[in-house]
């Protein structure tokens, strides 16, 4: 881990961080607020209150003038701002960081644009009391914004240098990072085929397109109008996601979705054009294709890793979850009140659950058809046990006879043969006599007496001898 103390270089990656991204905006709104001024030849009272509500602006900030309020923001500089944020952090965090590190780059994240709102704020406010058709914003509101908009650029950013180390520190399963990945790719697909929808619309309405572009005959002023339609796509394509999942979308008292249209007035906004005019066609019922497709987009993501049953499921509903809530936020971010044509955005108790409905129901079939479920591995068979040696057969032991008496008497054993003798002899010492000793009565016959030993003119009869 990088443990080193902060120094100058660290200094500067900080600075950047804080207040790169929010000074770059800063720096192109001002360049706006003056050729807008110069071109309408207006005095530069205003440019600092203008660049600052502005700058507020692009952190979903509503703006007040002369008594309406501008609360339907563009999508477009917002998620560049997330972006901008993002790559900043992402460039000053090092996977072998410290927290400590990590936690001084994502306070420089969030404290720059804080302490930049409060100077917005102060201009504003300061502006609004030479010009009364200028109103100071909420400053919980702003505050609350400006903070919500970096944290998610800052969590994106440094989650993307130590967001596997993280994971691999923390109880949460192996599968996370793909059920994000997977959330990812089903977002981007239900949003860029929602574009596709939304350009061919604008291709079949291109004459109304064309007449909301003739509302002014100054060249800048249609490119403005052009410059606003590309800042508001995102809204567009977010409504457009709206329809084709299920729910609805609506620009005041006009209502659009898959099923049926209630026309109203709309805002003179060449984008706009791409919006069904009633009566409905059944081409609109088409834009459920736009759903199950992102379903099969997120399904496959799941099912790159299979897993078992209960953890593909758990991967799944995640994703979808996490699908869900990015498109209930980008919804609720591209709303908001837009002066006298009312509320304008999604609805919002329906675009979310049909989202997570879609995703789970076609990904998780999907999941099932592409063998993101992996099968059980079958339970090794158990060796077979050796065979016990065969023992050799003892010999039975002799039966005994019972005698006239019923006494049990042994039966003899066999005299052993010549061989078994000869065998017996072999093995016997040379230095042991093979015969045993004569008896006394054969030695007797080796030994003389006196009787034997005198002759016979020399026996004499003993007394009492006939």
């Amino acid at each position: 881990m990088d443990n080193r103390p902060v120094g100058p270089r660290q200094a500067r990656e900080l600075l950047r961080v804080a207040f790169g991204p929010s000074i770059i905006a800063l720096v192109l709104i001002a360049a706006v607020v003056l050729i807008q001024l110069l071109i309408a030849n207006s005095e530069m009272t205003g440019a600092f209150g203008a660049t600052a509500s502005m700058w507020l602006g692009v952190h979903l900030v509503p703006v007040s003038i002369g008594g309406a309020e501008l609360g339907v923001l563009p999508l477009l500089p917002t998620l560049v701002m997330i972006w901008g944020t993002a790559r900043t952090t992402a460039a000053a965090t090092s996977p072998q960081s410290s927290w400590f590190v990590t936690r001084w780059v994502v306070g420089s994240a969030l404290g720059g644009p804080l302490l930049i709102a409060a100077i917005c704020l102060a201009v504003v406010h300061d502006a609004a009391s030479v010009l009364t058709d200028l109103q100071t914003p909420n400053a919980l509101r702003a505050f609350g914004s400006v903070l919500a908009v970096h944290a998610i650029g800052a969590a994106v950013g440094v989650g993307s240098r130590v967001g596997r180390r993280l994971l691999d520190a923390s109880p949460l399963p192996e599968w996370l990072p793909d059920a994000i990945r997977a959330a990812t790719a089903g977002v981007l697909a239900l949003l860029g085929l929602s574009g596709a929808v939304a350009a061919g619309s604008l291709i079949v309405h291109w004459s109304t397109m064309h007449d909301l572009f003739g509302i002014t005959e100054s060249t800048f002023g249609q490119l403005s109008l052009a410059a606003l339609s590309i800042l508001y796509i995102p809204n567009v394509l977010v409504g457009t996601a709206a329809v084709a999942v299920g729910s609805s979308a609506h620009i005041g008292l006009a209502t659009f979705s898959s099923f049926t249209v209630f026309g109203g007035d709309i805002p003179a906004l060449p984008v706009l054009a791409a919006v069904p005019t009633p009566p409905l066609g059944p081409v609109w019922v088409a834009l459920l294709i736009v759903a199950a497709v992102s379903g099969v987009a997120i399904g496959q993501q799941c099912a790159r890793r299979p897993l078992p049953l209960l953890p593909a499921l758990l991967k799944l509903v995640v994703a979808a979850a996490l699908a869900a809530v990015t498109m209930a936020l980008l919804g609720h971010a591209g709303g908001g009140r837009l002066g006298n044509f009312g509320d304008v955005g999604v609805d919002q108790t329906t675009f979310g659950p049909a989202v997570f409905l879609w995703f789970v129901a076609i990904g998780g079939l999907t999941v099932a058809m592409s063998g993101g479920v992996a099968r059980r591995p079958k339970a090794p068979k158990p060796a077979p046990e050796p065979e016990p040696e065969a023992q050799p057969e003892s010999e039975p032991e002799p039966e005994l006879e019972a005698d006239d008496d019923g006494d049990v008497e042994p039966e003899p054993e066999p005299e052993p043969s010549e061989e078994t003798a000869a065998d017996t002899s072999a093995g016997v010492d040379e230095h042991v006599p093979a015969e045993a000793p004569a008896t006394l009565e054969d030695l007797e016959e080796h030994f003389l007496v006196d009787d034997d030993a005198m002759p016979d003119t020399a026996k004499r009869p003993r007394n009492g001898d006939d």
